[in-house]
């Protein structure tokens, strides 16, 4: 079996992995990502549940998601102003591939919380 054949099981086109992890595959962006898939958050919980993030940091990421139309930012007209970070269908789409890195981490690198 040829290397362009072993390409074509896994993508439709070559470039599609790589479009995939040019968004996803930031440090930290699974995390956030993980995190969003229970529900819409505000910055202050992403930045508690994420971990050792820094707030630039996920500022930045949260913007590149959002630029991609992976989440959403809703801002609340209320006194102190609020805003909430929610995964769009495009988002959510990618739930079933942070389960099976989940997966995968748990089946071979078992580490304390996995």
């Amino acid at each position: 079996m040829n290397a362009q054949s072993d390409i074509g099981t896994l993508e439709p086109k070559v470039g599609c992995i790589a479009s995939a992890m040019e968004i996803i595959g930031s440090k930290w962006t699974a995390l956030i990502l993980r995190d969003l898939a229970d529900g819409s958050k505000r910055f202050s919980e992403l930045e508690k549940s994420v971990g050792t993030i820094n707030p630039r940091t996920l500022s930045q990421r949260l913007v590149d998601l959002e630029k991609h139309a992976i989440i959403t930012k809703t801002a609340y007209a209320e006194v102190p102003p609020r805003v909430e970070y929610a995964l769009t269908q495009k988002g959510t789409d990618l739930v079933p591939v942070l389960k099976a890195m989940s997966a995968w981490g748990d089946r071979y690198y078992r580490t304390p919380g996995c």
